[in-house]
């Protein structure tokens, strides 16, 4: 699949060499077709790593994206030079009067933290009313998608005695929903949170739509208004060493931290992890682009309220 960026975003050079068509502006401008529109709102404060971790999960299908860049205006991002930031980064202000076919608005280092305790709360709950109508299906992940359960649904999220971290085994529910069209009976996905969002509350919200589920883990995936919403506990994004570095670098500040589960070869450290994951984070935001995005937009974008006829 072909993803436009700008030409000069540093992940450009590392998405070439694995490989992965990336399309600069000159030539997308040339094709005739309609391209999707895609917004990411980005909360990590790795930046450049998340652009990474998502343009790779985003490039598998024929479809050519268009990818835009936000960050919330009211938090002073410290990990991420201000020079890229103000390069490649558009706030709400700037992007709030445009229609988007896809959005995806990330997790956070904030989950210990009440939602109305987090500087950006009020500007992130306007974000996410705005995708209502501007937005045709919005993706939350990890924290996002606990902040989106919240602001949506009321559901509250709780501290876990011990932090959720490594790869766990999921089961497919409601298979006959195309999110999951492909997927596995059984799948792993990685986890990496301090809190949860009770699964029994989810599974009582008549709103929500379970997909898949671990025993361990709880909840890994379930949507809202045939997909228009769609909620993702962990991380299907991650790459084959986020967590060693997460888990390396909680160890260096003497953190209580637990070896992940499930994915150093015999829970050695020193050992190359398994990637095991990426076929179905793969086959997850194909399917998301396909049949949520690029199936249910119409060429000329309108309200999206008019879409699903309210």
């Amino acid at each position: 699949m072909p993803i436009k960026i700008q030409s000069d975003l540093p992940v450009k050079e590392i998405l070439e060499k694995e490989n992965i068509f990336v399309m600069d502006e000159k030539r997308a401008s040339h094709q005739d077709i309609r391209p999707i529109q895609i917004l990411i709102l980005n909360l990590m404060p790795l930046k450049e790593d998340t652009e990474l971790q998502l343009l790779r999960s985003l490039s598998n299908t024929p479809l050519q994206v268009d990818v835009s860049f936000m960050m919330v205006a009211t938090h002073e991002a410290k990990n991420t030079a201000t020079s890229h930031l103000n390069k490649f980064y558009e706030t709400f202000s700037e992007v709030k009067h445009r229609k988007f076919d896809g959005m995806i608005i990330t997790g956070a280092p904030v989950e210990q933290m009440e939602f109305e305790e987090v500087d950006y709360w009020e500007e992130l709950t306007q974000i996410m009313d705005w995708t209502k109508t501007n937005v045709t299906s919005t993706i939350y992940l990890c924290w996002g998608a606990q902040a989106g359960l919240y602001y949506h649904y009321g559901l509250k999220k709780r501290l876990m005695d011990k932090k959720v971290f490594g790869l766990f085994r999921h089961r497919v529910e409601n298979r006959k929903i195309p999110l999951v069209r492909g997927f596995d009976d059984e799948f792993w996905a990685p986890h990496s949170r301090h809190t949860e969002v009770p699964a029994a509350e989810i599974h009582a919200c008549e709103a929500l739509t379970v997909l898949a589920e671990s025993d361990e883990a709880g909840v890994f995936l379930c949507m809202a208004e045939d997909g228009r919403q769609i909620f993702v506990m962990g991380h299907p994004e991650y790459d084959r060493v986020t967590m060693d570095g997460e888990y390396k670098r909680d160890k260096s500040k003497g953190l209580d931290i637990e070896i992940p589960k499930n994915y150093y070869p015999d829970d050695n450290p020193e050992n190359r992890p398994l990637l095991l994951w990426r076929s179905h984070a793969n086959n997850l935001y194909t399917n998301w682009l396909n049949y949520y995005v690029y199936q249910t937009t119409p060429y000329s974008f309108i309200n999206t309220a008019e879409i699903i006829g309210k």
